[in-house]
C-alpha cells in the first residue's frame, strides 16, 4: 500500500464523514426541530421511547447526536431521566441505518435495473441534482433537500474512495496478520473503541470496516469485537457533552455508557462461550458489507430487547454513579441553558420556557415567604429568599441572552413570536420577584425598628395574601400549560384584589387618623399593600398576553383587559362575583 493509497484513504474518510454530517444536518433542518420537539411528548413508555429514538437517529444519522439532544433535554428538565432511557436504547438501533444504506454498494448484476440501483450509478446523479437544488434555488426547503441529496452522494463517493484505497491490502500479508490478531476480543474492542472516539461516530467506524471488507480479511471472529467496540466508543461524545450540565443530564450520558458497555460485554461473553463450547460454523466466514451491517443492527436490537426489563436498574446505577451531594437543595440550582440545542430552535425555545417557569415558581415561593417575614421575621428564611432572588436575577440575564441568541437563527414566524413573548414574560416574573423582595425589606424594617402590625392589620394581610397566592398559581399554571382556562380567571381575581387594596388603604388611613395605628407602622403597611397589588398587576399582564396569544384576538394586553372588563368574556362578572364573595367579603369590618 503506497503513500498515495494512504492519502486517498484519508480523503475518502473525510468525504464519508462530511457527507454524513451535511446529510444529517439537511434532514434535521427539514424536520424544523419537530423531531426533537416530540421527544418530551412521546416517551410515556420505554418501548415508545425506543421507537422514537430509533426514528430520530435514523433521520439525523448519529446516535451521539440524539444522545446529546437527550442530555440537553434532561438538563433543562424537559425530559425526565426514566423517559430518556428508551430514547437512548433506540438511538443505538437507529444509528445502524447508515450501514444498511452502505450495503447497497454490494448490489451487482448485468441487468439495466440492477445497474441503475447500484450506488456507483445513482449516487453521482443524486449528488448532482442536490448541488443544483442547493446552489441555484433560494427556497429553504429546496436547499435543504439539495443538502440531503448532496450529502448522500458525497457519503458514497467517500466510501468508494476508501474501497479503492484499501484494495491493495488484499495482497498484503502483514495486513492480513494484523487483522487476524484482532480476533483477540480485547484488542478488537479497543480498536473499534479508539476509532469511534477519534472520529466521533460509530456509523462511520462501521462504514470503514465495511470498506475494509473488500480486502477479504474481515471475518466474523474479528469483526464482532470491533463492532462492540464502536458501540462503546459512541458513548464518549455524550459524556463530553454532559460536562458542566446538571446531575440528571450527566446521568443520562452515564446510562448510555453503561447500556453499551454492559450489553457489549454480555454479548461477547455469550458469543465466545458458545464458540468454545460447541463452535460456530460461520466463525471464520468472510464478511461483506451486508453481513457487517446485519451484525451491527442485530446486536443493537438484541441489546435493547434484553435491557427493556431493566431500565429502572440502569437509572439506579446512574444515580449511584452520579449521586446527589448530602443536603443538596435542587430548588436552589440555576437552570442550565444548553446552546447545543440551537440547531433545533423549537426545543431550545422550550428549554428557555422551562427556565422561565422556574423563575415564576421561585418568584411565587419568595412572595409566600416574604409575606410571612412581614408578620414574623426569620433570618434563615430571609437568606433563602435572597438566594432565590439572586437566581431569578441571574436567570433573567442568562435566559434573555439565550433567547437573543436563538433569535439569530433561522426561525419560523411562530418560533420568532414565541421568543418575543418569552422575553416579555421574563420581565413580568422578574418584577414579581422584585416586589417580593420589597415586602421582605419591609419585614426587616419592622424587625429592626421593633415594630409590628396590629392583629387587625395582620388578619387583613393574610386574606389579601391568600388572594395573591391564588392569582400567582393561576398565572403559573396558565403560563406552563398555555391554558386559557386559568388565564381567564386571573383578570376578575385581579379586579377583586384591586378593590381589596383600595378598601384596606381606606381602613388603614382611618386607623391612622383615629390614632389606633402608629404612623411609622402605617406607612410600612401601605407600602406592603402597594407591592402586593403590583404583583397582581403583573399576573394580569401575563394572563392577558397568554389570552391574546392563544385566542388569536390580535389585541395587546392593555386593550385586551379593557375588552374583558367590558364583557368580552361571558363569565367575567360571574367569576368576579365569586372572588368578591370569597376574598373581599372575608375582610372583617
Amino acid at each position: 500500500m503506497s503513500i498515495f493509497n494512504i492519502i486517498n484513504l484519508a480523503g475518502g474518510v473525510a468525504l464519508f464523514l462530511y457527507g454524513m454530517s451535511i446529510m444529517g444536518t439537511g434532514l434535521e433542518k427539514i424536520a424544523g426541530g419537530r423531531m426533537q420537539g416530540v421527544l418530551q411528548k412521546l416517551t410515556a413508555s420505554t418501548l415508545r421511547g425506543v421507537l422514537l429514538g430509533t426514528l430520530i437517529t435514523a433521520v439525523i444519522q448519529s446516535s451521539a447526536g440524539t444522545i446529546v439532544i437527550v442530555v440537553g433535554l434532561v438538563n433543562s428538565g424537559i425530559l425526565a431521566l426514566p423517559q430518556a432511557v428508551g430514547v437512548i436504547m433506540g438511538a443505538n438501533i437507529g444509528t445502524t441505518v447508515t450501514g444498511q444504506l452502505i450495503r447497497l454498494a454490494d448490489i451487482s448484476g448485468d441487468s439495466l435495473l440492477l445497474t441503475l440501483i447500484q450506488p456507483s450509478t445513482f449516487s453521482p446523479i443524486v449528488a448532482f441534482i442536490g448541488a443544483i437544488l442547493y446552489v441555484f434555488f433560494k427556497s429553504p426547503r429546496r436547499r435543504n433537500i439539495g443538502q440531503i441529496m448532496l450529502g448522500f452522494g458525497i457519503l458514497f463517493t467517500g466510501m468508494f474512495m476508501m474501497e479503492d484505497a484499501v484494495r491493495p491490502l488484499r495482497e498484503s500479508e502483514m495486513f492480513v496478520r494484523l487483522f487476524t490478531s484482532l480476533q483477540n476480543p480485547i484488542l478488537g474492542v479497543l480498536a473499534g473503541l479508539a476509532v469511534t472516539v477519534a472520529i466521533q461516530s460509530s456509523s462511520a467506524s462501521v462504514g470503514i470496516l465495511q470498506a475494509l471488507s473488500t480486502t477479504g480479511a474481515v471475518r466474523f471472529g474479528n469483526a464482532v469485537p470491533i463492532i462492540m467496540g464502536t458501540h462503546i466508543g459512541t458513548a464518549f461524545t455524550p459524556l463530553m457533552a454532559a460536562v458542566g450540565a446538571s446531575k440528571n443530564a450527566k446521568r443520562s450520558a452515564v446510562i448510555h455508557l453503561y447500556f453499551n458497555l454492559i450489553s457489549s460485554a454480555v454479548f461477547l461473553v455469550l458469543l465466545y462461550l458458545v464458540q468454545f463450547a460447541v463452535g460456530l460454523p460461520f466463525w471464520e466466514a468472510v464478511l461483506n458489507k451486508g453481513s457487517i451491517a446485519n451484525i451491527h443492527t442485530l446486536s443493537s436490537i438484541l441489546a435493547t430487547v434484553a435491557f427493556l426489563p431493566f431500565t429502572r436498574g440502569l437509572v439506579r446505577l446512574a444515580e449511584l454513579t452520579v449521586p446527589d451531594a448530602d443536603g443538596e437543595v435542587q430548588d436552589l440550582a440555576l437552570p442550565v441553558l444548553d446552546e447545543r440545542l440551537f440547531t433545533s430552535p423549537a426545543v431550545a425555545i422550550q428549554q428557555a420556557k422551562s427556565a422561565v417557569e422556574k423563575m415564576a415558581s421561585r418568584a411565587a415561593h419568595n412572595y409566600r415567604n416574604a409575606v410571612q417575614m412581614a408578620l414574623s421575621y426569620d433570618d434563615e428564611v430571609a437568606a433563602r429568599i435572597s438566594q432565590r432572588e439572586d437566581l431569578i436575577d441571574r436567570a433573567e440575564v442568562s435566559v434573555g441572552n439565550y433567547l437573543i441568541k436563538i433569535a439569530d437563527h433561522n426561525l419560523s414566524e411562530g418560533e420568532s413570536h414565541g421568543v418575543s413573548e418569552l422575553l416579555n414574560f421574563i420581565t413580568e416574573f422578574e418584577r414579581i420577584g422584585d416586589y417580593a423582595i420589597n415586602i421582605l425589606e419591609r419585614g426587616a424594617e419592622l424587625r429592626d425598628k421593633e415594630l409590628a402590625f396590629s392583629e387587625t392589620a395582620k388578619g387583613e394581610l393574610l386574606v389579601l395574601s391568600d388572594a395573591i397566592s391564588e392569582i400567582l398559581a393561576l398565572t403559573s399554571n396558565a403560563f406552563r400549560d398555555a391554558d386559557l382556562t386559568p388565564a381567564e380567571r386571573v383578570e376578575p381575581l385581579e379586579e377583586t384584589i384591586d378593590q381589596m387594596c383600595e378598601e384596606l388603604r381606606e381602613r388603614h388611613i382611618l386607623r391612622l387618623k383615629t390614632g389606633s395605628c402608629q404612623i411609622e407602622t402605617g406607612i410600612i403597611f401601605l407600602d406592603v399593600l402597594t407591592n402586593m397589588e403590583r404583583i397582581s398587576d403583573h399576573c394580569s399582564n401575563v394572563a392577558a398576553r397568554i389570552i391574546g396569544s392563544e385566542s388569536d384576538t390580535g389585541l395587546d394586553s392593555h386593550r385586551l383587559r379593557r375588552t374583558l372588563h367590558e364583557g368580552a368574556m361571558p363569565n367575567y362578572n360571574q367569576l368576579l362575583d365569586g372572588y368578591m364573595g370569597k376574598y373581599y367579603a372575608g375582610l372583617k369590618p
